[in-house]
């Protein structure tokens, strides 16, 4: 009988390309995942503050309910040309301005209000910025 040699040249090289395909791939999805997680991360905090705001508004409004219309002028509240009393309520770069009017059948909220100031990054980074 006659054997015949087995030439692992082509399957190794097969099997290299697959390994660094895979690698390659892992490396993707572990950064992605990551990134994914940052991102989560963050929107979990803008909404815990958001909902942390509104249930601070919430109290502010009910608090408002027991005073007599007579007393807001005691509350340090700005007022606008139309009559509407605002306040602003802070908390880790977010704000809830509220706007309420006053009455003799008590007070009526006109607006509600989140705000978060924005500024927007104009760095590239590290990426090249030509000749």
């Amino acid at each position: 009988m006659k054997q015949v040699p087995i030439k692992l040249g082509p399957l190794t090289l097969l099997l290299t390309v697959i390994s660094i395909c895979l690698t390659t791939l892992a490396i993707l999805t572990f950064t992605t995942a990551r990134a994914d997680l940052r991102l989560a991360e963050k929107y979990a905090d803008t909404v815990r503050t958001r909902y942390e705001l509104e249930a601070e508004g919430q109290r502010f409004l009910q608090e408002l309910k027991e005073l007599d219309p007579a007393d807001l002028s005691l509350m340090d509240l700005e007022r606008d040309a139309k009559g509407v009393y605002w306040t602003t309520l802070e908390r880790d770069g977010a704000q809830l301005r509220i706007g309420f009017t006053a009455g003799r059948e008590g007070c009526q909220v006109a607006a509600w209000r989140h705000e978060k100031e924005w500024n927007q990054d104009t760095g590239i980074g590290n990426l090249w910025n030509g000749f």
